[in-house]
């Protein structure tokens, strides 16, 4: 990165720190906030000007602070690129929120491609979206969302495109009830939920009890494993139906139908024991694609990362081990990111659209949609959240917040292009070119998480059914001496975490804090796992 780089992230920083003194103080937005709200404003004011505004939707630039502000959660930490990395990832999901005939829906794509459906919009990464917005704190724009994919087709069905992709909707859909506390439109869609999965089991299932999907349905065309032909089963599709089949039967316990409930909470049983006896290869310690003719894949793919998504696998030393692959330089750790297959795969960076490449992988400079080993957003943001899981729900492993950390930091650092913030589809593990970056459909691509992976990873906020809150950060000792997670809607309250390593920051003592509502509700001294009752 050139020190132009350093310099533009320097000064908007810095700029943002001008009031410091003044960010312990009450501010305009509330007596409950420690960070002043318009002392980010810059960023979004530096983004407006970054390039021309070809492509407006629901909010313009010209609106993007003030929606910002009334939205999103603050966050400050010492690094000045990570920080405006958080609200240029804000700044970029705004773009994509565009108004239907139905309500408000999210595209992928900024520009029109001829693969969406209505309104530009693609099912692939709608668990992404639900993710990454269930930190608004306006319900509207999700609820329509999901109103949108289930309800908002011809005649009250579900969208025609809703199957053109695999996903893990319904998970996400109550993992957004999970942060909200609001059941309200789980309990209504419950009815849509069942039909979509039943949809699936007659579309997708085997008799095998896995589920079976072409690589490109999976939104990961040209994988090392894939086939746009044949029925390989993946740990993709097979993860995302454990976590629906999951996620229908609480909601289902919500709604007062314990039948229903059972009914899922058994489908979710038998597809955790097929996963685990089906797609782990024992050799390779590794989750793996079960091809048409019974093999395994030979390679590993960060797929088989996926199952952790879902917390399906059992808590062992042996499926810990996988992990030990993420870390390693043959493996998944490159010097841009995490990449979509291990290194030391034969075939690694080997294709471009299906092809074999006429020279090395190193002189790679575009390509189609290859996931045989370049780093996807989508993947990373897959990956990070399964780690984050594995570090807060698992223990046999080897894996430390140290790892999720600077994995983190990685990500922040590739979404750069012309040392400006840049949010791609894909980018070359180890010179960081992004191969589609002078597509224009690239760029404020709406396919990964960011923000969630910082306020339920780094920050910690473990979001739960009960009015418990439970914040576990994934920031080691060290690196970062203070830092603060501001204005968070959760569970109806507004939720601050805070770790201020000798009190000189915030002046609110030493330590990791979390308030909700401005009420302390729990201490530590050092940065560990705190939980506390919210209506303390």
């Amino acid at each position: 990165m050139s020190k132009s780089f350093f310099a533009i992230a320097a000064i908007l920083f810095l700029s943002g720190c001008a009031s410091a003194p003044k960010l312990s103080e009450p501010s305009r937005a509330g007596p409950d906030y420690v960070l002043n709200p318009d002392a980010f404003a810059h960023y979004a004011n530096y983004f407006n000007t970054m390039e021309p505004e070809a492509v407006v939707n629901a909010i313009p630039n010209a609106q993007s602070w003030p929606w910002m502000k009334q939205n999103i959660p603050l966050f400050q930490c010492p690094d000045p690129w990570f920080q405006q990395i958080y609200y240029f990832r804000w700044w970029t999901y705004r773009k994509h929120i565009v108004i239907t005939p139905q309500g408000y829906a999210l595209t992928e794509f900024i520009t029109k491609v001829s693969h969406a459906g209505a309104y530009n919009t693609i099912s692939c990464a709608v668990g992404q979206h639900l993710n990454e917005g269930r930190w608004l704190r306006d319900p509207q724009y999700l609820d329509d969302y999901l109103r949108f994919w289930f309800v908002g087709g011809p005649g009250g069905k579900p969208q025609p495109h809703f199957h053109k992709y695999s996903g893990w909707v319904e998970a996400a859909a109550y993992d957004r009830y999970l942060a909200t506390g609001d059941s309200k439109i789980l309990i209504q869609l419950l009815p849509d939920f069942i039909a979509d999965y039943h949809a699936w089991e007659v579309e997708r299932g085997q008799p095998s009890g896995l589920f079976w999907q072409h690589d490109v349905s999976d939104g990961m065309e040209e994988s090392i494993s894939g086939s746009r032909k044949l029925e390989n089963s993946r740990p993709t599709i097979t993860s995302y139906m454990y976590g629906n089949a999951l996620a229908i039967a609480k909601i289902a316990q919500l709604a007062g139908n314990p039948t229903t409930a059972a009914e899922f909470y058994e489908k979710a049983r038998r597809l955790k024991s097929a996963e685990q006896s089906l797609l782990w290869d024992p050799q390779a310690k590794f989750f793996k694609v079960k091809l048409q003719n019974g093999d395994l894949s030979p390679a590993r793919e960060a797929i088989g990362f996926i199952p952790w998504y879902f917390d399906l696998p059992d808590d062992t030393a042996d499926f810990g081990s996988a992990w030990d692959q993420l870390t390693n330089p043959q493996g998944f750790w490159l010097p841009w990111g995490l990449s979509t297959a291990e290194r030391r795969a034969p075939t690694f960076m080997l294709r471009v659209k299906g092809k074999p490449l006429q020279t090395t992988f190193m002189d790679r400079t575009k390509g189609g949609c290859e996931w045989d080993g370049p780093v996807w957003p989508f993947a990373t943001s897959q990956t990070l959240t399964a780690l984050a899981n594995l570090l807060s729900d698992y223990h046999q492993h080897s894996m430390t917040s140290q790892v999720f950390f600077d994995a983190m930091m990685t990500y922040a650092k590739s979404q750069v292009r012309d040392d400006k913030p840049y949010i791609g589809e894909y980018q070359h593990p180890y010179t960081g070119v992004w191969l589609r970056g002078s597509n224009p459909r690239g760029m404020y691509y709406n396919h990964s998480t960011f923000c969630d992976l910082v306020i339920t990873g780094l920050a910690g906020l473990r979001p739960r059914a009960d009015d418990v809150m439970e914040v576990n950060p994934l920031v080691p000792p060290g690196p970062w001496p203070w830092f603060c997670l501001d204005g968070v809607p959760y569970h109806g309250r507004i939720v601050t975490i805070l770790w201020d390593e000798d009190g000189s920051r915030y002046g609110r003592g030493r330590g990791l804090s979390i308030f909700a509502d401005g009420v302390l509700l729990a201490h530590s001294d050092r940065l560990s796992r705190l939980t506390a009752p919210l209506n303390k």
